[in-house]
């Protein structure tokens, strides 16, 4: 093995090819459907699809019990971006009812080689980001709207996630299951 494959740093090789990989996908995307709006849609859809799998792994890997408030899913929101991307929002903003937070990114993996066109200004590209979250909640019985309230690629400081509790699920027992 050579001495520069040696020194390269696992986490930072993934996250560059995911950020590569990501990019190619939404470029395909706008190409494909030609409609910012329905990329947006897919993008969402994605990463819901990909959040109800990822719940799976995360509680596996971490053996953590169910949430009772909101600021424990909060805390748990932040590490699985530890985990699976290598970077830790900050918690802020908390609503005075404790079921509304924001997630500040000072980094984004996902957007490290990317600067949008004018023309495409109300693409959202990280929709993913909150698809993922919506989805892995779900999973675990709670609903929660998900938006973008700041985004670096559209020349914000930081990039902010609002997450806010909507209801608990009730669990859901399949027909003749009782």
């Amino acid at each position: 093995m050579s001495r520069q494959a040696s020194r390269l740093d696992p986490k930072k090789v993934n996250s560059e090819f995911l950020t590569l990989t990501y990019g190619a996908l939404v470029t395909q995307m706008l190409r494909d459907l030609e409609n910012v709006e329905d990329v947006n849609k897919q993008l969402e859809r994605i990463g819901y699809n990909m959040g109800m799998r990822l719940i799976e792994d995360f509680l596996a890997r971490t053996s953590a019990p169910r949430c009772m408030e909101m600021r424990e899913t909060a805390d748990r929101i932040q590490q699985a971006f530890r985990i699976y991307l290598n970077i830790q929002p900050s918690i802020t903003n908390w609503s005075t009812a404790s079921d509304e937070f924001s997630l500040q990114f000072e980094t984004n993996p996902l957007t490290e080689f990317v600067e949008l066109p004018p023309d495409l200004n109300n693409l959202r590209y990280c929709a993913i980001i909150t698809g993922c979250i919506r989805g892995a909640l779900e999973m675990v019985q709670l609903d929660v709207q998900c938006w973008f309230v700041q985004d670096q690629l559209k020349g914000d400081n930081v990039t902010e996630v609002r997450v806010k509790f909507i209801r608990r699920l009730e669990d859901a027992i399949p027909a003749g299951e009782d």
